[in-house]
């Protein structure tokens, strides 16, 4: 289980969603290869789920994802799932 977060926002697309998805903190934990969390790109924003393993590395990719939807759109809405 973990925590979901969904950002509504107008996402990052093309080279500019490449360049952010490089900004992303390793989402595993080595050498046990544990998933600390997992995001995606969607029509609508971007979704994320931190594992509740290392908070501060969730957070840093929680915090990516909210700096790129507040420069994209003049709304952003995050809502728990």
């Amino acid at each position: 289980m973990g925590r979901e977060y969904k950002i509504l926002c107008k996402p990052t697309k093309g080279a500019a969603l490449h360049q952010l998805l490089h900004k992303l903190p390793p989402p595993f934990h080595r050498p046990q290869m544990l998933e600390l969390y997992n995001y995606r790109v969607d029509n609508d924003g971007y979704y994320l789920v931190d594992h509740l393993i290392d908070r501060s590395v969730a957070a840093t990719a929680l915090q990516v994802f909210l700096d790129a939807a507040l420069s994209s759109s003049d709304s952003v809405t995050i809502i728990e799932p």
